[in-house]
Protein backbone atom coordinates (compact mmCIF):
# COMPACT_ATOMS: atom_id res chain seq x y z
CA UNK A 1 0.00 0.00 0.00
CA UNK A 2 1.41 3.36 -1.00
CA UNK A 3 1.60 6.26 1.40
CA UNK A 4 -1.00 8.97 0.77
CA UNK A 5 1.74 11.58 0.78
CA UNK A 6 3.51 9.86 -2.12
CA UNK A 7 0.50 10.33 -4.42
CA UNK A 8 2.01 12.42 -7.22
CA UNK A 9 0.37 15.05 -9.40
CA UNK A 10 0.96 12.79 -12.41
CA UNK A 11 -0.85 9.91 -10.70
CA UNK A 12 -3.75 12.21 -9.80
CA UNK A 13 -3.98 13.51 -13.36
CA UNK A 14 -3.87 10.01 -14.87
CA UNK A 15 -6.53 8.80 -12.42
CA UNK A 16 -8.90 11.66 -13.20
CA UNK A 17 -8.47 10.96 -16.91
CA UNK A 18 -9.25 7.26 -16.32
CA UNK A 19 -12.28 8.06 -14.14
CA UNK A 20 -13.57 10.54 -16.74
CA UNK A 21 -13.26 7.92 -19.49
CA UNK A 22 -15.09 5.34 -17.38
CA UNK A 23 -17.76 7.91 -16.48
CA UNK A 24 -18.42 8.63 -20.17
CA UNK A 25 -18.36 4.95 -21.17
CA UNK A 26 -20.88 3.92 -18.49
CA UNK A 27 -23.52 6.66 -18.44
CA UNK A 28 -26.18 4.06 -17.52
CA UNK A 29 -24.66 4.07 -14.01
CA UNK A 30 -25.09 7.84 -13.53
CA UNK A 31 -27.06 9.31 -16.45
CA UNK A 32 -28.22 12.37 -14.48
CA UNK A 33 -24.78 13.53 -13.25
CA UNK A 34 -22.32 15.98 -14.78
CA UNK A 35 -18.60 15.17 -14.97
CA UNK A 36 -17.50 18.80 -14.38
CA UNK A 37 -19.16 18.78 -10.95
CA UNK A 38 -17.66 15.39 -10.11
CA UNK A 39 -14.19 16.53 -11.17
CA UNK A 40 -14.44 19.70 -9.07
CA UNK A 41 -15.32 17.58 -6.04
CA UNK A 42 -12.43 15.19 -6.74
CA UNK A 43 -9.91 18.00 -7.16
CA UNK A 44 -10.92 19.36 -3.77
CA UNK A 45 -10.21 16.17 -1.80
CA UNK A 46 -6.76 14.64 -2.30
CA UNK A 47 -7.32 11.98 0.37
CA UNK A 48 -10.47 10.65 -1.32
CA UNK A 49 -8.72 10.83 -4.68
CA UNK A 50 -5.93 8.70 -3.20
CA UNK A 51 -8.53 6.15 -2.05
CA UNK A 52 -9.89 6.04 -5.61
CA UNK A 53 -6.32 5.56 -6.83
CA UNK A 54 -5.98 2.56 -4.51
CA UNK A 55 -9.28 1.17 -5.75
CA UNK A 56 -8.02 1.52 -9.32
CA UNK A 57 -4.52 0.21 -8.55
CA UNK A 58 -5.93 -2.99 -7.04
CA UNK A 59 -8.21 -3.64 -10.03
CA UNK A 60 -11.53 -2.28 -8.79
CA UNK A 61 -12.30 0.03 -11.71
CA UNK A 62 -14.20 2.52 -9.50
CA UNK A 63 -17.10 4.42 -11.03
CA UNK A 64 -19.94 6.60 -9.80
CA UNK A 65 -23.15 4.70 -9.17
CA UNK A 66 -25.19 7.56 -7.68
CA UNK A 67 -25.33 10.63 -5.55
CA UNK A 68 -26.57 11.04 -1.99
CA UNK A 69 -29.47 13.52 -2.19
CA UNK A 70 -28.97 14.69 1.40
CA UNK A 71 -25.19 15.30 1.39
CA UNK A 72 -24.48 15.72 -2.33
CA UNK A 73 -21.71 13.13 -2.06
CA UNK A 74 -20.96 11.03 -5.12
CA UNK A 75 -21.03 7.28 -4.51
CA UNK A 76 -18.19 5.31 -6.05
CA UNK A 77 -18.28 1.50 -6.14
CA UNK A 78 -15.81 -0.99 -7.55
CA UNK A 79 -17.29 -1.80 -10.96
CA UNK A 80 -14.77 -4.33 -12.28
CA UNK A 81 -16.47 -7.29 -13.97
CA UNK A 82 -14.98 -9.69 -11.41
CA UNK A 83 -13.85 -9.20 -7.82
CA UNK A 84 -10.75 -6.96 -7.96
CA UNK A 85 -7.63 -9.04 -8.67
CA UNK A 86 -5.47 -7.11 -6.24
CA UNK A 87 -7.86 -7.88 -3.38
CA UNK A 88 -8.39 -11.63 -3.55
CA UNK A 89 -7.26 -14.52 -1.35
CA UNK A 90 -8.20 -12.63 1.80
CA UNK A 91 -10.03 -13.85 4.86
CA UNK A 92 -12.75 -11.59 6.24
CA UNK A 93 -11.18 -9.64 9.14
CA UNK A 94 -8.22 -9.44 11.56
CA UNK A 95 -9.84 -11.76 14.11
CA UNK A 96 -10.28 -14.40 11.40
CA UNK A 97 -6.70 -13.92 10.19
CA UNK A 98 -5.28 -14.32 13.68
CA UNK A 99 -7.37 -17.43 14.31
CA UNK A 100 -5.64 -19.33 11.50
CA UNK A 101 -2.85 -21.56 12.78
CA UNK A 102 -1.23 -22.14 9.36
CA UNK A 103 -1.58 -21.17 5.72
CA UNK A 104 -2.51 -17.61 6.64
CA UNK A 105 -3.45 -15.25 3.80
CA UNK A 106 -1.40 -12.07 3.46
CA UNK A 107 -4.20 -9.81 4.63
CA UNK A 108 -7.91 -9.55 5.36
CA UNK A 109 -10.70 -7.68 3.60
CA UNK A 110 -11.77 -5.41 6.47
CA UNK A 111 -8.26 -4.14 7.27
CA UNK A 112 -7.32 -3.73 3.61
CA UNK A 113 -10.46 -1.67 2.95
CA UNK A 114 -9.73 0.52 5.97
CA UNK A 115 -6.13 1.07 4.85
CA UNK A 116 -7.45 2.15 1.45
CA UNK A 117 -9.95 4.54 3.05
CA UNK A 118 -12.98 2.68 1.67
CA UNK A 119 -15.84 0.57 3.03
CA UNK A 120 -16.80 -2.98 2.11
CA UNK A 121 -20.08 -3.02 0.23
CA UNK A 122 -23.06 -4.02 2.32
CA UNK A 123 -25.39 -6.68 0.92
CA UNK A 124 -27.94 -4.04 -0.18
CA UNK A 125 -25.21 -2.04 -1.95
CA UNK A 126 -23.98 -5.20 -3.66
CA UNK A 127 -27.50 -5.93 -4.88
CA UNK A 128 -27.85 -2.33 -6.13
CA UNK A 129 -24.58 -2.69 -8.06
CA UNK A 130 -25.88 -5.85 -9.71
CA UNK A 131 -28.81 -3.84 -11.14
CA UNK A 132 -26.23 -1.87 -13.17
CA UNK A 133 -24.61 -4.88 -14.81
CA UNK A 134 -23.45 -8.45 -14.35
CA UNK A 135 -20.66 -8.57 -11.77
CA UNK A 136 -18.88 -11.51 -10.12
CA UNK A 137 -20.08 -14.16 -12.56
CA UNK A 138 -16.85 -16.14 -11.99
CA UNK A 139 -15.67 -14.77 -8.64
CA UNK A 140 -17.26 -13.77 -5.33
CA UNK A 141 -16.89 -10.82 -2.95
CA UNK A 142 -16.97 -10.53 0.81
CA UNK A 143 -19.62 -8.03 1.98
CA UNK A 144 -20.18 -6.43 5.38
CA UNK A 145 -21.29 -9.23 7.65
CA UNK A 146 -23.99 -8.79 10.28
CA UNK A 147 -22.63 -8.69 13.81
CA UNK A 148 -24.75 -11.68 14.80
CA UNK A 149 -23.15 -13.84 12.11
CA UNK A 150 -19.64 -12.58 12.81
CA UNK A 151 -19.98 -13.30 16.55
CA UNK A 152 -20.57 -16.94 15.64
CA UNK A 153 -17.42 -17.10 13.50
CA UNK A 154 -19.06 -16.61 10.11
CA UNK A 155 -19.06 -13.98 7.39
CA UNK A 156 -21.08 -13.50 4.22
CA UNK A 157 -20.14 -13.09 0.59
CA UNK A 158 -22.04 -12.63 -2.66
CA UNK A 159 -21.79 -13.47 -6.33
CA UNK A 160 -23.94 -13.67 -9.44
CA UNK A 161 -24.82 -17.03 -10.98
CA UNK A 162 -27.69 -18.11 -13.21
CA UNK A 163 -28.65 -14.44 -13.60
CA UNK A 164 -29.35 -14.22 -9.85
CA UNK A 165 -27.49 -12.62 -6.94
CA UNK A 166 -26.68 -15.12 -4.22
CA UNK A 167 -25.63 -14.51 -0.62
CA UNK A 168 -23.62 -17.24 1.07
CA UNK A 169 -21.91 -17.83 4.39
CA UNK A 170 -18.48 -19.18 5.19
CA UNK A 171 -16.14 -19.27 8.14
CA UNK A 172 -14.60 -15.78 8.33
CA UNK A 173 -11.12 -17.35 8.34
CA UNK A 174 -11.63 -18.95 4.91
CA UNK A 175 -10.07 -17.50 1.78
CA UNK A 176 -10.06 -18.43 -1.86
CA UNK A 177 -8.24 -17.26 -4.97
CA UNK A 178 -11.53 -16.30 -6.54
CA UNK A 179 -12.92 -14.36 -3.56
CA UNK A 180 -12.06 -10.77 -2.87
CA UNK A 181 -14.07 -7.74 -1.86
CA UNK A 182 -15.68 -4.72 -3.45
CA UNK A 183 -15.58 -1.33 -1.84
CA UNK A 184 -17.44 1.95 -1.78
CA UNK A 185 -16.33 5.52 -1.30
CA UNK A 186 -18.28 8.74 -0.77
CA UNK A 187 -16.75 11.86 -2.29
Amino acid sequence: MENKTNFSAEQREALIKTLNGRFISNMNRHYDLEWAKVEARLEGDTEKLWSLYEMERTGGEPDIVGQDNMTGEYLFYDCSAESPKGRRSLCYDREALESRKEHKPENNAVDMAAAMGIELLAEAEYRALQKLGNFDTKTSSWVKSPTEIRKLGGAIFCDRRYNQVFVYHNGAESYYGSRGFRGSLRV
